[in-house]
């Protein structure tokens, strides 16, 4: 790997045209630099919503969940991820998603892997799978020095509905996990479950804070009933307030809610009502997500009219009010769709520059290899200057037979697809991340953490910039890039230039920004 020289300041020297970036860290910082935004509660950057420039700047364009964005998969060659596994470093901790596929009830907006079934036994003949798909893996990561299991700082059951699993096959689940690795105590680990509030046992909620979860995050998507007709998603506003109640008592750290905008006969004053009956419930965090609709892609989307879904103006309205309502109630935009209260792990970690995002959304534990167990699942994995994003199988039943030949095979493996990045694409994500995470990306840091003169190396991507700067979407100096408060509900478009594989390929390939 190239070494480069460094000035006087302590910043390096701009590369020639032969040299790539590298990942040396010649000076590591106490303190982040992208705390210095939101350093204090009072400090926050509020979001603001100016519809002219929405309109503007509306374009489709990814999530950045991760980058190269999932549209970069290729299939992965035999033996691959095997390696990748047992070459992991072990040090570093783990984040564990599991996806549960099941659901009792369809809802027509849904865009997400699911399976439509009422038979309780396709629950437990899927955990067998997952728990062997879970030892398979287990037995190629490396274990510490000390001989101990892997360490996991952060677990999600997503879906699907994760709680289409019996309290009993929770237990399972999580006591077969505790034989496989360590978990940080419940007070500092982060471990979640989404719930579909429909589908919740007598008892479901004390039964997983008893075995360590300690955040919930539950899909409502709005309260009004005529909209909750039109989705097939009927639920009272009583059950979700009964629900948070049960989890504060029960000691839940924190509590998420989904809300969706744009759903048919949703209005801007139904909406509103909705969201201000939410903020009296008080949760902890929310999502509010622009609903896509794409029929052609979605069948179950084929059940929603077109004249019953409100006009784009509307939906525009809806997203202004929602954001200066949760706004003046307290709530601190964090990014894309996310809202959390000031005092919750989310916006704390976004104030001190120690937001991440990963497949999750946004996320507190950025220091994790993601691990990804059962039909769809992602893996987030690095081993040294590698970092590799891998897929399993999206139908049930090839991800059903893998496992199966793996009991025969045990040199065969779930993942199905595989992006490895570069070096140049960490470089990219590592500003697109901070401009969403943190609305800021230092140079110096750039500078410091990549061997490059951040100027020199994006001069293009600073100058395709200058109509934002001109808007008032961004600053940029000497220092860095920020993001101005007109500018933060643009934060997907301001990366996106910064995304080299975008107008090469798959320009319209992903939804709308806004």
């Amino acid at each position: 790997m190239t070494h480069h020289s460094h000035q006087p300041d302590g910043t390096a020297a701009p590369l020639s045209p032969n040299e790539q970036p590298t990942t040396i860290r010649p000076l590591v910082e106490k303190v982040s630099p992208y705390a210095a935004p939101r350093g204090s509660l009072g400090n926050k950057q509020l979001a603001a919503f100016d519809e002219a420039l929405i309109h503007k700047y509306s374009r489709s364009g990814p999530r950045y969940t991760s980058y190269p964005t999932a549209l970069e998969f290729m299939p992965i060659a035999d033996g691959l991820e095997a390696k990748i596994l047992q070459n992991r470093e072990a040090r570093v901790p783990l984040s564990l998603y599991f996806h549960i596929p099941f659901c009792r009830h369809l809802c027509y907006y849904c865009a997400c892997n699911k399976i439509i079934t009422k038979k309780n036994s396709d629950s437990g003949d899927y955990l067998e799978y997952l728990m062997a798909e879970i030892k398979h893996k287990r037995s190629l990561l490396p274990t510490l020095e000390d001989g101990k299991n892997p360490l996991v700082k952060q677990l999600h059951l997503g879906g699907g509905t994760p709680t289409f699993l019996r309290d009993e096959e929770l237990v399972q689940l999580w006591d077969f996990l505790q034989t496989q690795f360590e978990f940080l105590p419940e007070d500092e680990g982060d471990y979640s479950i989404e719930i579909d509030p429909r589908e919740l046992g007598d008892n479901t909620l004390q039964t997983l804070r008893q075995l360590g979860f300690n955040r919930i995050s539950l899909g409502v998507q709005d309260l009004e009933e005529a909209v909750q007709i039109a989705v097939n998603r009927v639920h009272s506003a009583e059950m979700i307030a009964a629900i948070l109640d049960e989890a504060r008592a029960l000691g839940f750290h924190s509590i998420n809610i989904d809300l969706i905008y744009g759903l048919p006969h949703q209005t801007p004053a139904t909406l509103d009502n909705t969201v201000r009956r939410i903020i009296e419930m008080s949760p902890d965090r929310l999502s509010v997500f622009n609903y896509a609709h794409l029929p052609e892609r979605f069948k179950a989307q084929r059940q929603i009219k077109d004249e019953d879904l409100p006009t784009p103006a509307a939906k525009l309205t809806m997203l202004g009010n929602t954001i200066n309502t949760l706004t003046a109630a307290g709530y601190q935009y964090i990014g894309i769709d996310h809202f959390a209260k000031p005092d919750d792990e989310l916006a704390v970690a976004q104030r001190e520059g120690k937001l991440h995002r990963n497949f999750q959304g946004y996320t507190i534990m950025g220091d994790c290899d993601l691990l990804g167990f059962g039909v769809s699942a992602i893996s987030h994995i690095t081993n040294a200057n590698s970092r590799y994003i891998l897929q399993n199988d999206t139908d049930l039943q090839v991800y059903q037979d893998t496992i199966n030949a793996i009991t025969k095979n045990p040199k065969l493996m779930p993942a199905v697809k595989v992006i490895k990045t570069s070096i140049k694409d960490r470089l990219r994500e590592y500003v697109i991340m901070n401009l969403l995470c943190h609305d800021y990306i230092d140079f110096k840091d750039l500078n410091q953490k990549f061997g490059i003169d951040a100027v020199t190396y994006f001069i293009d991507e600073i100058q395709a910039l200058g109509d934002m700067q001109q808007d008032k979407l961004v600053d940029m100096d000497v220092a860095g890039i920020r993001v101005l408060p007109k500018g933060r509900l643009l934060g997907r478009n301001v990366a996106m230039v910064f995304d080299e594989y975008l107008e090469k390929k798959h320009q319209h390939r992903f939804s709308q920004v806004i």
